[in-house]
């Protein structure tokens, strides 16, 4: 089947929107900072998903971003099967970094280049906003790593004490735009 993307608009987002949304990745490995602040892959395995909170949270945070910054759907047969969020508003010493706040795809679907299409239209999107690098505090996952150092992500210059201060173990990496 054909993958659709669209930019969402915050009154089309529901919790139901995520009814065919798998989000589930198993994870074995991760990166974590060793002492001497370089990085280290060690196994630390557990299931990622969201619970019902979750949901109820993301489709809030969404319909914000959707309406302060953008927000792009991949849809398969009507269903949402990737999106993307990012907002507009700057941040950093100089202003320079826009945020990319969410980037998954269904579990059924990764590999497939669905992730890719949705980073190069949060990238665009940074653009308009008048972004000079875009912001991720990604997953630790080999996997979620490895995507987007493909993608040509590197440690962020400037990290955000609040991103990391919400998840401690994420990556935090920019891409210049």
């Amino acid at each position: 089947m054909q993958i659709i993307y669209r930019p969402l608009r915050a009154e089309e987002i529901d919790r139901s929107l995520l009814d065919a949304f798998d989000r589930r990745q198993r994870v074995d490995l991760c990166y974590r900072r060793a002492a001497d602040g370089s990085w280290c892959i060690r196994s630390d395995r557990f299931l990622d998903d969201w619970s019902e909170a979750d949901k109820a949270a993301l489709v809030c945070s969404l319909r914000a971003l959707a309406a302060e910054g953008a927000v792009f759907g991949a849809f398969e047969g009507g269903a949402l099967k990737g999106f993307c969020a990012l907002s507009a508003r700057p941040f950093g010493r100089d202003g320079e970094y826009r945020d990319l706040c969410e980037l998954h795809v269904s579990r059924e679907l990764r590999g497939r280049g669905i992730g890719k299409a949705l980073f190069m239209r949060a990238v665009e999107a940074a653009r308009r906003f008048g972004g000079k690098k875009l912001y991720i505090s990604a997953h630790s996952a080999v996997e979620t790593q490895a995507f987007y150092r493909a993608l040509g992500c590197k440690d962020a210059a400037e990290c955000s004490l609040e991103h990391i201060k919400k998840e401690p173990f994420d990556c935090q990496l920019e891409y210049i735009l």
